[in-house]
């Protein structure tokens, strides 16, 4: 059985989409697809499977993550969306012909993250991510709902969850983790800025390594 703890936010999660359901609302999810991302995705489908799951493919991630993302789409039955950036690779390059996220990876991610995902947002009026406050002194600060761009609402049903809530969950049900995070990538995102890291308690500590960035502007461009 899950702990106490849990089932309190399993309960809030089915609560919430109950009532924006209610209001006629219309819902996606967002997800990188790694392994605390995958009990948001479960709940998603025990609870409305017709919830557009939005995967943002840059063009520039491992592919165990694309064999993972098909993995647990199937797994879970999930309506998988992959959107994709509007500008293509050749314009993403420099003066010198070098892809953007060597030279500047602020606006690499703008242009394969938060500008495709602006284009999502204005077909919707609630916005699921999975944000934690232990993530990032970013983070922290997020409320359970708040709002997001063109007047909609960003709900974060993973805030509270800690890795042993996750872990416990993902652990009960059996559900599959992220192939490279036995290598010590705790946090995988784009494979040109993703480093594996020795501390397991620094879980993002390998995004942008040795760079002065610990976002890549979801969370902070379109709000919070």
């Amino acid at each position: 059985m899950l702990s106490p703890a849990v089932q309190a936010q399993v309960a809030l999660f089915e609560e919430r989409i109950q009532y924006y359901r209610s209001q006629g609302l219309k819902i996606f999810a967002s997800s990188s697809f790694q392994s605390h991302s995958i009990p948001m995705l479960h709940l998603i489908s025990q609870v409305d499977k017709s919830i557009p799951v939005v995967f943002l493919n840059t063009g520039f991630h491992f592919p165990e993550t694309l064999v993972y993302r098909d993995q647990i789409a199937e797994l879970l039955g999930l309506a998988l969306l992959n959107v994709k950036s509007p500008v293509s690779k050749l314009a993403q390059r420099d003066s010198d012909g070098r892809f953007l996220y060597a030279t500047d990876p602020d606006h690499c991610c703008y242009l394969n993250k938060t500008l495709p995902m602006e284009e999502v947002l204005l077909e919707y009026n609630v916005w699921i991510n999975g944000v934690r406050r232990d993530q990032s002194s970013v983070r922290k600060g997020f409320a359970l709902e708040s709002p997001g761009p063109h007047n909609t609402l960003r709900f974060h049903p993973m805030l509270d969850w800690d890795s042993r809530m996750i872990w416990e969950y993902s652990r009960f049900y059996e559900l599959p983790q992220h192939p490279l995070e036995a290598l010590g990538y705790f946090s995988v995102g784009c494979a040109p800025c993703t480093r594996c890291v020795t501390d397991a308690q620094d879980g993002r500590g390998g995004r942008w390594a040795g760079m002065k960035k610990t976002e890549c502007g979801l969370h902070t461009e379109l709000g919070g």
